[in-house]
């Protein structure tokens, strides 16, 4: 059986704490909850981390945040040797802001730099420190400094950034909206998450379901720290914090 989780970071992925009940205890000791502020591992970023605490104010370490059998069941993993909390209990919900705030600026990062070089997506993980984005692109004008100098051109414009949602055949008469050249947005649910960036998404608008910033002007200070060739016609663009270095 699946269950299904009300993913409550779709809709406001600043909020920290929230409460949830427990709902099932899956074979592995993996933790469902009837909603959760905990993002799932999905789409090149990874899943949130953080801690429980029990109605008797013990914490229950959250190691890592994964889906189940579908996308809508969410399962929060414990650390080793965690004590699991009963069905039906209430918790409280914490996770680690600074590391989620971190992959939120890098995560909106990489959609900035897929409006700058607008070539299909063959691959791309999130991470707190270094990011990457695989464009299928062959040789071309372009270098680390140029597209520095364009990502922090964005970034300071401080862009508003939004989701909206859209029906599926909405999507399917817009295919233009998917930038991955393999993965498909999950179908299934009669609708299709965007988000977009700038006033009427006039910057961009792409089929995703993570966690992004605001504003561009959050992201702060990133580079590309290098251009990698990976095949004849797949270049990978690493994205990192920081002022590029002299």
């Amino acid at each position: 059986m699946a269950w299904r989780t009300e993913a409550v970071f779709r809709d406001d992925a600043y909020l920290t704490e929230n409460e949830a009940q427990v709902v099932a205890i899956n074979e592995r000791g993996g933790i469902i909850l009837d909603r959760t502020i905990f993002y799932a591992t999905s789409g090149g970023q990874p899943g949130d981390i953080g801690k429980f605490v029990r109605p008797d104010g013990s914490d229950i370490a959250i190691a890592a945040t994964v889906t189940g059998e579908t996308k809508e069941e969410i399962i929060h993993v414990p650390a080793a040797g965690a004590v699991l909390p009963e069905v039906g209990e209430t918790l409280k919900l914490a996770i680690d802001w600074p590391r989620r705030y971190r992959l939120m600026k890098m995560h909106t990062a990489c959609h900035l730099l897929s409006v700058i070089y607008p070539f299909p997506i063959t691959g791309a993980a999130v991470s707190e420190d270094d990011s990457r984005v695989d464009f299928d692109l062959s040789e071309g004008d372009y270098s680390k400094e140029d597209a520095t100098t364009r990502l922090m051109e964005m970034v300071a414009a401080n862009y508003p950034v939004f989701t909206r949602w859209i029906t599926e055949d909405e999507l399917a008469a817009n295919p233009g909206l998917v930038k991955s050249k393999n993965v498909r947005p999950p179908s299934g649910t009669g609708r299709i998450r965007l988000v977009c960036i700038g006033d009427n998404a006039t910057i961009d608008s792409q089929p995703c379901g993570g966690t992004h910033v605001a504003a561009t002007g959050e992201i702060g200070q990133i580079h590309i720290g290098k251009i990698e060739k990976k095949g004849r016609e797949n270049r990978r663009f690493r994205i990192r914090f920081g002022a590029m270095p002299a």
